[in-house]
């Protein structure tokens, strides 16, 4: 952590108290690099690991006047009201900063709640009214704002005379800084492209031409809840300028976009002449980033199970156009997952199978004999049109009729329904009930855990 004085870093601080407090504030200390003593008659285990390591200096007895010398600052952090105020008065009269946990009116500085992006710092303060509200929206910063902003604020310090050189009105150089921070270079910092960032800049410098060229981000949407969404996701898709998205990814995701975004559907159906081909799909993406649009592709679960990303990079990168991609839950892990039912258990599966039911061509052609194997789970991604004559093949080719099968519609999302049955039963159930897409079905003796493990129920 940057920022702390000089002479704080020289001289050392106290803490007086043992607790967990006192731990706290400690930490906070030697995050910012100080020295740090710590007087009480008592330590938490904490404090004292600390002093194991040789982080900390222990003064063990109760505290005396005469313990106030020449610090650098003073925290009073006991659970006596009455030595915290002795010990704000007499560091007052001493001129020397004191805070008192808890108690803003005998302190003569605070100690916010910090967000550490190092050369830049955010405080967060209630002024000692609510220090668990100023941590809570601490970590709902800490949630949006990535570790790289750090380093892209020192890409900023690296540039800023040259910037300054370039362009002789504050109007044009914060305008060029707004680009950088808010567009693809930023980007490129953020995933860890330092050097091609650099050699943007540079060349905007050099050449003064704007970086017209957009981006786009493959983001898994996952199975559905969108609280199973990456922090990367949410971040890139709220600053997306355009969305393609289909039919598969929830509405509770979608409702994240950032409102001024254009959406475009792009949905996908088997043998439904109303599909979007791949082929323009690729184009579409290759056309909005030439126009300098910062484009979101959203794959329901995850890209690259699956999903078409493969196709697609393989298209930007073509046309040399940047692209990120962004892992999502795939729908195996979040649907079983909130199902109750673990794809590898030691009683019962030491490898997980996941299958696609349908082949580039329409087809199905999968190897059946190598699903016949005990101890093993299937997952079976867009099998509900398909889950009788998967069933049969299953049996034809020697699993047991009675291996356990569920069929997750709608998983981790409030609608979720779980249906458990067997190979020989499933047909007549899916005769029975009105099951419709997104489903995912699991085939194994994990199955029969969902009756003690679902926790998030039907």
């Amino acid at each position: 952590m940057e920022g702390i004085p000089a002479n704080i870093r020289k001289k050392p601080c106290i803490v007086i108290g043992g607790g967990d407090i006192a731990l706290r504030k400690i930490n906070l200390l030697l995050k910012a690099q100080a020295k740090v003593d710590c007087l009480s008659p008592l330590f938490c285990k904490g404090i004292k690991n600390l002093s194991k390591d040789g982080h900390i200096t222990l003064i063990n007895e109760s505290f005396d006047q005469t313990d106030i010398k020449d610090y650098s600052i003073i925290i009073a952090a006991t659970d006596d009201k009455s030595v915290n105020s002795l010990i704000s008065s007499i560091a007052q009269d001493k001129k020397i900063p004191v805070n008192v946990v808890d108690s803003p009116e005998l302190s003569s500085f605070i100690m916010p709640s910090i967000v550490d992006r190092s050369p830049l710092i955010i405080a967060v303060s209630s002024s000692g009214k609510a220090p668990v509200l100023s941590r809570i929206i601490r970590a709902k910063l800490e949630t949006v704002i990535p570790s790289a902003y750090g380093i892209l604020a020192d890409i900023a310090g690296e540039y800023r005379q040259k910037v300054k050189d370039r362009f002789s009105t504050i109007k044009d150089r914060r305008a060029f800084w707004e680009a950088v921070f808010s567009g693809v270079i930023a980007e490129k910092v953020f995933s860890g492209r330092i050097s091609e960032a650099k050699e943007d800049i540079q060349r905007q410098l050099d050449d003064s031409v704007e970086m017209d060229l957009g981006e786009v981000y493959l983001v898994g949407a996952g199975p559905g809840d969108p609280d199973l969404l990456t922090f990367k996701a949410l971040r890139l898709i709220q600053q997306a300028d355009v969305v393609l998205y289909d039919r598969l990814v929830s509405k509770g995701v979608m409702e994240l976009v950032r409102r001024d975004s254009e959406l475009i559907y792009v949905g996908k159906k088997g043998g439904s002449d109303k599909s979007t081909k791949q082929v323009d799909i690729n184009d579409q993406l290759v056309e909005l980033a030439k126009s300098g649009k910062r484009v979101c592709r959203f794959f329901p679960s995850d890209p690259f199970i699956f999903g078409r990303g493969g196709e697609e990079i393989e298209s930007l990168s073509e046309h040399g156009i940047p692209f990120q991609v962004v892992p999502g839950i795939t729908a195996a892990s979040g649907c079983s997952s909130y199902a109750g039912i673990p794809l590898t258990h030691r009683d019962y599966s030491q490898s997980c199978r996941f299958v696609t039911a349908h082949l580039k061509n329409g087809t199905t052609n999968l190897p059946w004999e190598e699903f016949i194997i005990d101890q093993q789970t299937i997952v079976f991604y867009m099998a509900l049109s398909g889950a009788k004559y998967i069933c049969e093949k299953l049996m034809e080719h020697g699993m047991d009729k009675d291996m356990p099968i569920a069929i997750i519609e709608k998983g981790t999302m409030p609608e979720q329904k779980v249906y458990i049955s067997s190979l020989i039963e499933l047909p007549a159930l899916l005769e029975r009930e009105d099951i419709h897409a997104p489903t995912l079905m699991i085939v194994g003796e994990v199955v029969k855990l969902n009756e003690k493990l679902n926790w998030y129920g039907n």
